[in-house]
């Protein structure tokens, strides 16, 4: 019987028919070659042999028809065919499994089987529309799938999971590299010992969570409910009461949706792909990690990560780094430890708002618990450090607890609340310093009121139209600023109608009005929050812009302050910020950023960074240069904005790297110098490292972020001798070669800007001439990142350094 199987395949080989080979469906009387495929009904998916490895392995997958790179799933993962020729694809179950691939070139050897228990009874493979191979009895009973055995892909319709009755688990597997699908380093596992949660685990250690399921999305994911009109989530047992015998979690397109997967890529990064018809490609809807928080443990035992601010790691409050000395030198690993040991008696909870609930191996779940029985059982339980409800939908309802160190937490927007058990002496502690807060916030509060109401009064004597003379903090004159009656102001912008805003940052709103004489104009409606830092700072942005003057500086036209509303009218920038280009998702307003438009900006950006540290008035730091602070006018000349955290500085153009120490460091995270952020120096170099970041941007239309730090992409590109890698591929293929080999000096210039030490970063006179390749070079040496230990707390920001991000 053997033998003569053996004889059908061979003939089969000859004889498939292409017209056979465009089926969806394999039967037992029938053969697949190595170079024919089976379709989907809909032809969404197919299955054939692919090649990899510099088309050296063959193996057997199933993709997507209208991308054939993005491979879905792989049968012959540990054993390749050499050659395409070689394979053989069959049903039958005398030849060690339900569906079968052969080695033609080894006697017709077994590279793959399904290997069911039902083997035996299959008689026939098909190959469905959502992506799933299923093999089928004569009854037309499903034997085995391959959704039951994913490998790096999650379609629509998998599971990932356990089965809780024979303990097998659905999880996915990364490829070893992107041209190698054998199984690679990375798993993505269901773990259900406490609440359920998805974990990416590399040689036996854990990478990236997600957090527990918390009844509408994972707790470290968020962004998840931005995806329900797209993506029904499904997840089974989570309450461990539904009697379905598994924990598992699924999606699934909604009606009219796009095609979409998620992938686990060699890398260990999970990416929700979906399909956009319009560009024939795949768009990355969501990575994980996304960025220095989601790694594992960043921030160790009782540590809570917020990447929002410069510092990254600090301590849940009521505990401190375990080894100053190790978070001194930005090795956070070690965790925090309690400052006041618990007493099993008296303890009480610190409520932590809006985070990714800790690691929950281990932990109690009561799904049917209220939080107060959560609250009084963690009370009773002298192990029980924090507790959290288990569910947020409706009033939230089921209860987490915590037995000894919490583990992985951190900020996110829309998080949960965690319960942290605290001695009372340290919860004493936090009331008392919430009290003097109060009282403080009490009297600034009517001291700024009081200052407003003289300022009204003041001010409400000015006619239209009438300048002012600007004084600096000495008494000296300044500037002759003119001053905008409210009512002018208010009708140029229709009212501050929605229509007319053209932009929004921490300051407040900006509106595009056109005055009586017909000029077009900016206005810039500073928030009424945080009253007294707002007005400092229209101060300081009347202050210094009135007596500046270049051409690659924004000009001020004149102010307005009505009642509490303080307004700052600008020349208007028809082609807003320099953020709206080279970050822009749209690939065409992207590429009409040509090189030479980018390197006029950034010489333009460098002359007007050039006149305030040497040639204005008053030598002046920025201290907030950035993508969105360079405005761009009708012929895309680039020009510095928003002076309200500028600083004047006393130093000459001969010793531009003398520092000034400042207790209060604001600025934008991302642009802002290791030595600034982590101690307070301050010197133009905070302005040339920015501008550094801000060059790096401009040429590559990446922002400096998330996990993929901009600076230490560039510095491993520039290693490797790959320069021009970085150039943004929209406008890459256009450059000429004069034009690439000025975008390699632009790379280097960034990097000598951006070095750890002030001392090796050029001042902006010498950034000039080697942008215009009148000065010799220097050799970058490798950037540092930095960090330094802080206590959080509820809502996040940094209570021993004033760092303030804008």
């Amino acid at each position: 019987m053997d033998q003569l199987f053996l004889t059908l395949l061979s003939t089969s080989i000859l004889l498939l028919t292409s017209s056979a080979a465009a089926e969806s469906t394999l039967t037992a009387s029938a053969t697949l070659g190595g170079n024919q495929t089976l379709v989907s009904p809909g032809d969404i998916f197919r299955l054939g042999l692919f090649p990899a490895v510099n088309r050296t392995r063959w193996f057997l997958g199933i993709w997507f028809t209208v991308s054939p790179d993005a491979v879905v799933w792989v049968a012959n993962r540990d054993r390749p065919l050499l050659t395409q020729s070689a394979a053989v694809i069959a049903v039958n179950g005398s030849r060690g499994g339900g569906l079968v691939l052969l080695d033609a070139t080894a006697s017709n050897a077994v590279v793959w089987s399904s290997s069911s228990a039902a083997a035996t009874a299959a008689q026939q493979a098909q190959l469905l529309d959502t992506g799933n191979l299923v093999v089928r009895d004569k009854e037309g009973n499903v034997v085995w799938q391959s959704f039951e055995h994913p490998t790096n892909t999650f379609l629509p319709g998998i599971r990932v999971g356990k089965d809780l009755r024979t303990g097998a688990d659905w999880s996915l597997s990364s490829w070893r590299a992107a041209d190698d699908p054998s199984p690679g380093d990375y798993r993505y596992v269901m773990d259900t010992s406490g609440a359920p949660e998805l974990h990416v685990w590399s040689r036996g250690r854990r990478t990236y969570r997600t957090g527990p399921w918390n009844g509408v999305r994972f707790s470290g994911i968020p962004e998840m409910t931005t995806f329900e009109d797209m993506f029904e989530f499904q997840f089974t047992g989570a309450d461990g009461a539904s009697g379905a015998g598994e924990v598992s979690y699924q999606f699934r397109n909604r009606d009219g949706s796009p095609m979409s997967r998620v992938l686990l890529n060699e890398s260990g990064v999970m990416q929700r792909m979906v399909w956009d018809r319009s560009a024939a490609s795949w768009s990355n809807f969501w990575s994980g990690p996304r960025d220095q928080c989601d790694t594992y443990g960043r921030c160790g035992a009782f540590g809570v990560c917020n990447v929002v601010d410069a510092t990254v790691c600090g301590c849940i409050r009521g505990f401190a780094p375990k080894s100053p000395e190790e978070w001194y030198m930005r090795n956070t690993s070690g965790g925090c430890g309690r400052k006041t040991p618990l007493q099993c008696g008296g303890d009480g909870f610190y409520l932590l708002r809006g985070v990714k609930l800790p690691e929950t191996h281990g932990c109690a779940v009561d799904a049917g618990a209220t939080l107060e029985e959560c609250r009084r059982r963690c009370l009773s339980d002298c192990n029980c450090t924090a507790y959290s409800g288990a569910d947020i939908r409706g009033a939230g309802s089921g209860c987490i607890q915590w037995f000894g160190e919490l583990m992985d937490t951190r900020f996110v927007d829309g998080g949960q609340d965690l319960y942290v058990r605290l001695a009372e002496s340290d919860l004493d502690a936090i009331k008392n310093t919430k009290k003097f807060v109060v009282v403080i916030a009490l009297v600034i509060t009517g001291f700024v009121l009081l200052l407003l109401s003289l300022g009204f009064l003041i001010w409400m004597k000015a006619r239209r139209g009438k300048k002012v003379r600007v004084l600096d903090e000495t008494g000296d004159f300044i500037a002759e600023c003119p001053t905008y009656p409210f009512e002018i102001i208010r009708a140029a912008t229709n009212g501050f109608s929605e229509g007319n805003k053209i932009g929004e940052g921490g300051f407040g709103f900006v509106y595009k009005g056109r005055l009586p004489d017909g000029q077009e104009v900016a206005v810039k409606k500073l928030s009424k929050e945080n009253t007294v830092q707002g007005l400092k700072e229209f101060k300081n942005e009347v202050d210094l812009i009135a007596k500046l003057q270049h051409r690659n500086l924004v000009r001020l036209l004149g102010f307005c302050i009505h009642c509490t509303e303080r307004l700052l009218v600008y020349e208007y920038m028809s082609n807003k910020s320099l953020d709206t280009f080279i970050f822009n998702k749209n690939e065409g307003r992207r590429a009409t950023l040509g090189w030479k438009t980018r390197m006029n900006i950034i010489l333009g950006v460098a002359r007007g960074l050039l006149y305030l540290h040497e040639d204005s008035r008053h030598t002046i730091i920025h201290r907030d240069l950035k993508a969105a602070n360079v405005l761009l006018d009708g012929d895309m000349v680039a020009k510095i904005s928003d002076f309200g955290i500028a600083r004047r500085f006393s130093s000459s153009g001969a010793d531009q790297k003398d520092c000034t120490i400042t207790d209060r460091v604001v600025g934008t995270l991302g642009y802002m110098s290791p030595e600034y952020a982590m101690d307070g120096k301050l010197s133009f170099m905070q302005d040339v490292y920015s501008f550094g970041v801000l060059l790096l941007e401009i040429i590559s239309g990446k922002r400096n972020q998330g996990t993929s730090n901009l600076i230490a992409h560039t510095w491993r590109l520039w290693e490797e001798g790959r320069n021009t890698d970085l150039l943004e591929p929209a406008i890459r293929g256009e450059c000429t070669g004069g034009e690439l080999e000025q975008a390699t000096t632009c790379i280097q210039v960034g990097l000598l800007c951006v070095q750890e030490s002030p001392d090796q970063r050029p001042p902006m006179a010498d950034v000039i001439h080697m942008l215009s390749r009148e000065k010799a070079l220097g050799q970058p040496r490798r950037p540092v990142m930095s960090t330094v230990a802080t206590t959080y707390g509820h809502s996040g920001r940094l209570t021993i350094t004033d760092l303030e991000a804008r």
